[in-house]
């Protein structure tokens, strides 16, 4: 089952229930795909790497989005982005954890033989392409400027 007909599933389980924020966030999340697939140029389904692509880029718009609110004193506004948020989330595949993304980025850095921070952004290529989807850019930077520092 693809990404499109498991929020329809989703809608329909939502709107049973009446959980009006959930079914804002799964609209939303459907309305994103349906853009994506009429998209200039698109043959119409979304492959699996678009999905994930969709999915994180809306999970970081509401991350942020929650924190501007924080920061700005808005907590109801900041409530609403991160239940969305965790409804976003349900769709994405399980996050590695810092050691894990560690692991990985040890083994990539061997892969490429980077040894200096000039290599970084070889390592950063294949980092953001092997770890797309499970976790983030920023974690990912970080991790490696340490690695290779």
């Amino acid at each position: 089952m693809n990404l499109k007909e498991q929020i329809n599933e989703a809608i329909k389980e939502a709107m049973k229930a009446k959980m009006q924020t959930e079914l804002l966030a799964l609209r939303s999340i459907k309305a994103k795909i349906l853009l994506a697939e009429t998209a200039e140029g698109r043959s119409g389904e979304l492959g699996q790497e678009d999905e994930m692509k969709l999915l994180m880029k809306e999970a970081k718009q509401r991350k942020e989005s929650a924190e501007v609110f924080a920061q700005q004193g808005r907590p109801e506004l900041a409530e609403k982005e991160l239940a969305e948020l965790a409804v976003i989330e349900r769709f994405l595949p399980k996050m590695l954890s810092e050691d894990e993304i560690k692991a990985r980025l040890q083994t990539i850095i061997a892969e490429t033989g980077a040894t200096s921070a000039k290599d970084m952004g070889k390592v950063m290529g294949l980092a953001t392409k092997q770890l797309a989807g499970q976790a983030d850019g920023k974690v990912i930077s970080a991790l490696v400027k340490t690695l290779l520092a």
